[in-house]
């Protein structure tokens, strides 16, 4: 039976690729140029502010967890 290659495509240069050493880019480059762009900020994750009633809530939970693990 032969053996199934998988392609990938790495999302910051757009080269098609089969090796899986730097999943999902295809270069040790690529992989630090996305690392980069974390530190300097370019990415975001977007976040929602809670107001106070889930903030009590969440913490209503947070402290029955806490009681049920003991």
């Amino acid at each position: 039976m032969s053996e199934v290659v998988k392609l990938h495509k790495c999302p910051i240069c757009g080269t098609q690729f089969t090796s899986k050493e730097y999943i999902p880019f295809c270069s040790k480059r690529c992989a630090d140029v996305d690392l980069g762009r974390w530190f300097n900020g370019a990415y975001t994750v977007e976040s929602q502010d809670l107001d106070d009633t889930e903030i009590e809530e969440l913490n209503k939970a947070l402290t029955n967890a806490d009681k049920s693990a003991e």
